[in-house]
């Protein structure tokens, strides 16, 4: 049986880390490796130092090898959010592809919105498993704010290309849908085909691109002269008891419109209008944010829908990254591509 120490002792063997070396000994991650490597800048002093405490805590240098600078993976790491939404799924496929075509592999990861896995998550892979991420913002992190471990990876240099939810907090490559632009012409249709008492639902409120589908809405109203009804406005951010909310909203209120943020707010909107008795789109149009089949095709009536093009944003986020890998240039400017949404009119709305 083993005592408690040693099983400790163990664990910390088992897992030695660049990063952890340099934390115990208190100097940067790349001297652990210029010292590991022999390099000429670093004292004899310093690299017997690191070398001595590497091979107590059993360090294993990378297979890749501790130049972190000139290492090449050809492989790409991947970070969705959700795994279950069709929209990250459409992301991912254009990723894969894009990465197929200039001999990358990927790796992907699932950081089921919580923070505590996106970092570890990032952590691990960033140990020269990976030239670079692609991935979507964890809604925890975006709720508490916290970009910490993300300008960790970014400082140590590794490039990152930020998707869909973004944050102005860091500097690198990002991809977006114009989610501003878009719910403001979505609300405008709405009000063109004739819809007054408009409603809004959201599950994504803590979320960057919630934020600023509602404030594209609230612009349309404005714009407009419509007078802003709170009763009508769900926020919320969780799916959590979304069909009850939705529900009272039918039965307390006269709605001919819905602006829905995303698919399961769009799917609640249409079932609940039709539970109503309300005809849709005569009495009621809908539209949605969703890039799936569910709410698309498979509703009757089918429903008009936001799309997001989410193979386009995987192939423009996956070649910005490897734009910037295979890079000569140090210091390439940071880019923000912005992809254009597309309104696709079914069933749910009339139309103008």
């Amino acid at each position: 049986l083993h005592s408690n120490f040693e099983l400790h002792f163990y664990h910390m063997k088992a897992k030695a880390t660049l990063k952890q070396i340099a934390k115990e000994l208190n100097v940067s991650v790349s001297t652990v490796s210029k010292a590991l490597n022999d390099s000429p800048e670093i004292s004899e002093q310093t690299k017997i130092k690191i070398k001595e405490y590497a091979k107590l805590k059993n360090y294993k240098p990378n297979v890749i090898g501790l130049n972190l600078k000139n290492r090449k993976t050809k492989t790409i790491g991947v970070i969705i959010p959700n795994i279950l939404n069709s929209f990250f799924a459409k992301v991912f496929s254009g990723i894969e592809k894009v990465a197929d075509e200039n001999g990358y592999n990927v790796i992907m990861c699932i950081s089921n919105e919580s923070l505590e896995k996106e970092a570890h998550t990032l952590e691990m892979l960033s140990n020269g498993t990976i030239d670079g991420f692609v991935l979507s913002i964890s809604e925890e992190a975006q709720k508490q704010h916290e970009y910490n471990h993300f300008k960790e990876i970014i400082s140590e240099g590794t490039p990152i290309v930020l998707f869909d939810r973004t944050t102005d907090e860091l500097d690198c490559d990002k991809v977006i849908v114009d989610d501003f632009d878009s719910a403001l012409d979505s609300t405008q249709y709405l009000i063109d085909s004739g819809c007054k008492n408009i409603a809004l639902i959201s599950t994504i409120d803590n979320l960057s691109i919630g934020k600023l589908r509602l404030e594209g809405y609230l612009q349309a109203l404005k714009n407009n002269n419509l007078p802003i009804n709170e009763n009508i406005i769900l926020r919320t951010d969780s799916s959590e008891g979304l069909n009850e909310k939705v529900e009272a909203i039918y039965a307390n209120n006269t709605i001919d419109g819905v602006f829905a943020l995303a698919e399961d707010e769009s799917v609640a909107a249409l079932k609940f209008g039709l539970k109503k008795g309300l005809r849709i789109p005569e009495e009621l149009s809908i539209i949605g944010f969703a890039d799936g089949i569910l709410a698309s095709r498979r509703l009757s009536p089918s429903l008009t829908t936001v799309s997001q093009h989410g193979v386009e944003i995987g192939e423009v986020a996956a070649q910005l990254l490897i734009d910037r890998l295979e890079s000569k240039e140090e210091h390439l400017p940071y880019q923000t591509k912005v992809i254009k949404t597309k309104l696709k009119e079914r069933e749910s709305t009339r139309l103008n």
